[in-house]
């Protein structure tokens, strides 16, 4: 068996005992259901796991996550997330949580071709069009690519507003708030672009729906 896989199965071994010896009914608790509080909407990087940054633990974070975190409307993996979290699970919150340095802004930020992902990246082109006067008047590429990163993140959280699911939500007094975040990889820390979305009222008119 190679080396590194078996790694993870003893790990997981390592783990359940670790677990274990604080709480003999550890495993017995969390399998009865979660009720977690929070949908982080995250990006797929492998540096940024949603329940150690905030120090949370199983069953505190339901988590969707996919390149450069976008809120998508057509996509039905995302949507059927958000449905769950907020109709079933009855969230509080939703953190829509970006990152400097993120491959899939970078890859936007350029017109290389990448192949598929091209199809993805366009959604993150978006954002560039939309505050493009912004973006190119920052003559550092660095920080114009963290400025681009945080862009991104403020228009997934107004995407994710403009959803029927979300609007829905507020519209039968559902406690319910959008939050956008990005992580530092380098610092290990947070930057709170949108705090507490709790209304369409800041929506464009054309979006705000009508039940």
């Amino acid at each position: 068996m190679d080396t590194y896989y078996k790694s993870l199965l003893d790990k997981n071994k390592e783990w359940v005992k670790s677990k274990l010896d604080l709480d003999p009914e550890y495993f017995q608790k969390l399998s009865k259901g979660q009720s977690p509080p929070l949908l982080w909407i995250g990006c797929a990087d492998s540096r940024v796991p949603a329940n150690e940054i905030i120090g949370a633990q199983p069953g505190e974070v339901f988590v969707h996550r996919n390149i450069a975190n976008l809120v998508v409307h057509t996509d039905m993996n995302m949507l059927s997330v958000v449905d769950y979290a907020v109709n079933v699970l009855k969230v509080k919150h939703v953190i829509v949580c970006g990152h400097y340095g993120c491959g899939g802004i970078q890859a936007a930020m350029s017109s290389k071709s990448f192949g598929l992902i091209d199809n993805w990246i366009r959604h993150i082109k978006n954002t560039y069009r939309l505050h493009q006067e912004e973006l190119d008047s920052i003559k550092d590429e660095n920080k114009r690519f963290d400025r681009y990163v945080e862009l991104n993140v403020w228009e997934q959280v107004f995407d994710l507003a403009k959803t029927s699911i979300i609007q829905n939500a507020w519209n039968s007094g559902q406690e319910l708030s959008l939050h956008g975040w990005v992580y530092s990889i380098k610092y290990g820390i947070v930057k709170e672009v949108i705090s507490k979305l709790k209304n369409n009222s800041q929506l464009d008119t054309v979006y705000q729906l009508d039940f």
